[in-house]
């Protein structure tokens, strides 16, 4: 179900409830699709889709919350190095109901993960593209991932059934 932010709150309190809440807007623009619906690429020669975002962000998630900021060994899910665009590429045969439980699988660990670091300052374990990111850093990027990432959905949605909206 997706909350709107408190309007007034601590600087952790906003920005969780920010990145919930666009998290539960990737779900809000897949609700009430079918497989194929999922799978409908949004323009040639993109291969962007909603089931595509879906497993992307389960991806991001994964990345930042596990490898980034507790340095887990955790492989990618959807993507490989000799096929980077995986996640969005090879939804043809994908299943829905498994990326859909995979996201939702690694939102849960990266709130586990985020609730065991009380500092927002404090820096993450594991360095991506030679440097360490704080974990403000990285709620603040993954709330700018998913709104970037909204966007496309709700273009994508419209095209799909003409649905618009927040």
């Amino acid at each position: 179900m997706r909350i709107d932010p408190p309007l007034v709150a601590d600087e952790r309190e906003m920005l969780l409830a920010w990145l919930d809440y666009h998290r539960e807007t990737l779900a809000v623009k897949c609700d009430g699709l079918t497989e194929e619906q999922l799978r409908d690429r949004a323009a040639e020669p993109s291969t962007l889709s909603l089931l595509g975002l879906v497993r992307h962000m389960a991806d991001v998630e994964r990345s930042w919350f596990r490898r980034v900021l507790e340095d887990e060994d955790a492989p990618p899910l959807h993507f490989t190095e000799t096929d980077p665009d995986g996640d969005f590429d090879n939804v043809d045969d994908a299943s829905a109901r498994d990326a859909f439980a995979a996201w939702r699988a690694e939102i849960e660990v990266a709130r586990a993960n985020v609730a065991r670091w009380p500092d927002l300052g404090a820096v993450g374990k594991r360095q991506r593209h030679g440097e360490y990111y704080s974990l403000r850093w990285i709620l603040v990027h993954m709330i700018e991932e998913y709104a970037r990432h909204n966007g496309h959905a709700d273009i994508i949605r419209q095209r799909v059934d003409g649905a618009t909206g927040e």
